[in-house]
């Protein structure tokens, strides 16, 4: 199953790391970057490879852009890592841990790569083609800060970005993009709305800081029982159709893009 939520670990807290994989995200992604203070930081590394050496242990881990030799030195060989995130992705920086990770032997160990830079948006080309990029995710706090975006609560000035970030992973094939977190760590009264907006916008995944966030995550990026059926009834009205062409249930027209939407929905309902 495609990730529809990934859940940010603190690095350095051992307790966080042997829990989370029981909290319910989708995927993990153990942090050395923000979530780790500057003198903790070998102390997480330790703590991470400790935890990704342990038999079924499996997660993604999140380096710091300015050690990623370090981070990966760290964590390039165990056997539970599966995958790497990048933050502050630029095409520099993914050709950098492409030759890191190719010193480990791990020729099919994916990267996601966070765009959290003007110049990473300005090269998302670039960026989208890199090697074991499987998947774009955008990172709106750092973005927002270097760009001087004070957005509101529903980020609406970033929309343009956004919807950058979905054509450049349809343009390049990819997995489609996981968005940004919902810094509000008191509950989630807005984030089954800023969800689904984000589902409307073309992404298909989200971020979490709070285990807390996942369910709503989870519900809003998996089709309703309703949508499965209708998805269905769309292929079933084509299949039917020996012109490739069809009309649905309430006379609308019914055709190759329209099939693309209900293959779709029925992709991400496994």
């Amino acid at each position: 199953m495609t990730p529809r939520s990934y859940l940010y670990v603190p690095g350095d807290q051992p307790g966080k790391l042997a829990g989370a994989a029981g909290r319910g995200a989708d995927a993990l992604i153990l942090d050395l970057e923000d979530a780790v203070s500057p003198p903790r930081k070998d102390l997480a590394r330790r703590a991470v490879a400790d935890h990704l050496a342990e038999p079924g242990a499996s997660a993604w881990v999140r380096i710091n852009a300015d050690a990623a030799a370090s981070d990966i030195a760290a964590i390039g060989g165990t056997a539970g890592l599966a995958g790497v995130v990048v933050p502050k992705a630029e095409p520099e920086s993914l050709a950098e841990v492409d030759r890191l990770l190719a010193a480990f032997d791990r020729p099919a160990l994916p990267v996601v790569a966070m765009l959290e830079t003007a110049r990473g948006i300005r090269l998302l080309d670039a960026v989208a083609a890199a090697p074991r990029v499987v998947r774009l995710g955008l990172g709106e706090a750092d973005l927002a800060g270097e760009l001087g975006i004070r957005p509101d609560a529903l980020r609406t000035e970033l929309w343009p970005i956004r919807s950058q970030v979905v054509v450049a992973s349809a343009a390049a094939r990819l997995t489609a993009p996981v968005g940004p977190v919902d810094t509000d760590t008191r509950g989630t009264d807005t984030l089954r709305a800023t969800t689904t907006l984000l589902l409307n916008q073309g992404f298909r995944a989200r971020t979490a800081i709070t285990p807390a966030q996942l369910a709503v995550i989870n519900s809003v990026f998996s089709p309703t029982a309703e949508e499965v059926a209708a998805a269905r009834r769309v292929l079933d009205h084509l299949a039917n159709s020996p012109s490739g062409i069809a009309v649905d249930d309430d006379g609308r027209l019914i055709d190759a893009a329209v099939a693309r939407t209900a293959e779709e929905v029925l992709s991400r309902a496994g």
